[in-house]
């Protein structure tokens, strides 16, 4: 089974899905691969984020732990070798990246070594669908998922070729603007993501300012799970425990 129908499966026998998003190498890379293996047992799938000198769609918080990731030294090929190292890789891993660090490593050799660590599909939110030809082939092959996301602004058309597109799963950003905001008006974000629903043969999931258990029951019904980025990366610059949060906003 390619990786990308394997995480399909699994977000949808897990519905309302809760994933959890970490910055690779934050705070450093040994307390990232703890908190890894640890949401791996809680979560679904678990988001992983390459930390970048310019995160354009990423808020303060990620940001923040991106420069720090960075400042301590993580790498790309440090990330790999700590995901190779992992014993247990049964939990789907979703790789968030920018474009230019997989072109500056060679998508070609990079692939094969992401699904070998069990990424399964793969996030990257400044390359466009009708652009994707550079990592098409090499992903096709490693059996990974390019993922596309679109917005509340994203018209009936463009959703039907997005969604059409979209491999693993959809990502529905729910609010215009850059990550660990609040989530718009309920009803309105309900109505988007029944949209983006009916156009899409893969789960949908919602990202973007959800941090509360109570929002995941707002959300629940209109999508199959929810990606929780900043709350998990505050939990942890926090000194508390990432885990904890996936369970109280799973329960």
């Amino acid at each position: 089974m390619r990786g990308d129908e394997r995480l399909s499966r699994a977000l949808s026998d897990s519905a309302p899905a809760v994933v959890p998003y970490l910055t690779a190498g934050y705070p450093d890379l040994d307390t990232f691969v703890k908190w890894l293996d640890a949401l791996s047992e809680v979560g679904p799938a678990v988001e992983v984020g390459i930390p970048f000198s310019d995160p354009m769609a990423d808020g303060a918080t990620i940001q923040e732990s991106s420069r720090l990731a960075l400042a301590g030294g993580t790498t790309l090929e440090k990330i790999l070798v700590t995901l190779e190292a992992r014993e247990s890789k049964q939990t789907p891993l979703i790789v968030m990246s920018y474009l230019n660090p997989l072109l500056a490593f060679g998508v070609e050799r990079l692939m094969p070594r992401l699904a070998a660590a069990g990424v399964c599909a793969l996030v990257i939110p400044d390359l466009p669908l009708e652009e994707s030809g550079v990592v098409v082939g090499p992903t096709e092959k490693a059996g990974i998922g390019l993922v596309q996301l679109v917005t509340p602004l994203t018209d009936s058309d463009r959703l039907q070729v997005l969604c059409s597109g979209s491999q693993g799963f959809v990502y529905a950003v729910t609010m215009t603007g850059t990550t660990g905001g609040a989530v718009a008006d309920s009803d309105a974000v309900g109505e988007y993501l029944d949209r983006v629903r009916s156009h899409s043969a893969t789960p949908v999931l919602a990202g973007f300012g959800v941090r509360t258990r109570e929002q995941v029951r707002t959300l629940a019904p209109h999508c199959d799970g929810v990606i929780v980025g900043s709350a998990i990366v505050e939990r942890i610059s926090g000194g508390g425990s990432p885990v904890d949060l996936v369970e109280e906003l799973s329960g």
